[in-house]
């Protein structure tokens, strides 16, 4: 190859890399983080009742409103999430990226109020909800909205004279969750969902009487690549990042979140809603 061609090529190589990052770069910062997503699947188990036979549970999970996301976009997440029709709503933790420095609480607290779920609203503390002094902050703003905060207890869900059972931990990172504590006095032989931010905490979530763990805390890596999967996963959320999982008798799925933290930006990870529809069934 002469000279002349060769830096024309290797001129050519630059300019195409250097357009491809910035498509990369402007696609992960602007475009994705904003394609909501709704996966909807059926969760069929022997203990599920005839009652609850086509109940539809949403689970949303890390907000992390305050990162680079507006009141504005979690406005629509909820007309989105009230578009579903949900008869039950479980957030999966960090609402808030930085509690003790958000300026917008109480119009956060007010779109909260408007999720309507008629069979209940449940969450749960997440390492961002603890952090930064939050713990006192999304408590109070969760009970205004109408959400029961479950720490280390359950609560039955009750359609005439059948009932499902929703519990709920403590963060692992900066809660005290107990699971002994959480399990005490709760109905046998009923189907029970268990909310847990950290996902990896399902083998040790499986020694208990719980179906399905419903966790986030992953994003889903936020950045993936083809064929190599998530760059950076947080702690406890290295051995299942998003998806459903079998561990033993329990049934895990990790959502990919809505929104970001550290950086932010997302690549082959969407934000997501999940829409469970219960079905009874072997």
């Amino acid at each position: 190859m002469k000279r002349r061609d060769f830096l024309k090529t290797c001129f050519s190589f630059l300019v195409k890399g250097a357009l491809l990052s910035t498509t990369g770069y402007m696609y992960a910062k602007y475009v994705e983080p904003r394609r909501l997503t709704v996966r909807q699947y059926d969760i069929v188990h022997p203990l599920i009742p005839k009652q609850f036979d086509g109940c539809r549970l949403l689970q949303f999970s890390d907000v992390h409103a305050g990162y680079h996301d507006t009141v504005e976009q979690f406005q629509r997440i909820v007309t989105k999430i009230n578009g579903l029709a949900p008869h039950v709503i479980c957030f999966t933790g960090d609402l808030l990226d930085e509690p003790n420095k958000y300026e917008h609480v109480d119009t956060m607290t007010a779109l909260l109020q408007q999720l309507d779920a008629p069979l209940g609203k449940f969450c749960i503390y997440g390492n961002h909800d603890h952090g930064g002094y939050g713990t006192d902050i999304y408590k109070e703003m969760m009970e205004k909205s109408g959400f029961r905060l479950l720490v280390n207890e359950w609560v039955a869900i009750k359609q005439g004279n059948e009932q499902i059972v929703v519990a709920g931990l403590d963060d692992f990172m900066l809660g005290k969750p107990n699971f002994s504590k959480t399990v005490q006095r709760m109905p046998k032989n009923t189907y029970t969902i268990v909310l847990i931010h950290e996902p990896d905490l399902a083998t040790q979530a499986s020694a208990y009487p719980f179906h399905l763990q419903l966790s986030g805390h992953s994003h889903g890596g936020q950045i993936q690549l083809p064929w190599i999967g998530p760059l950076v996963t947080p702690p406890l959320a290295k051995q299942y990042v998003e998806g459903f999982y079998d561990i033993g008798q329990l049934t895990l799925y990790v959502n990919r979140g809505l929104g970001t933290t550290r950086m932010p930006f997302r690549f082959l990870t969407p934000p997501e809603l999940t829409l469970f529809t219960l079905k009874a069934g072997s």
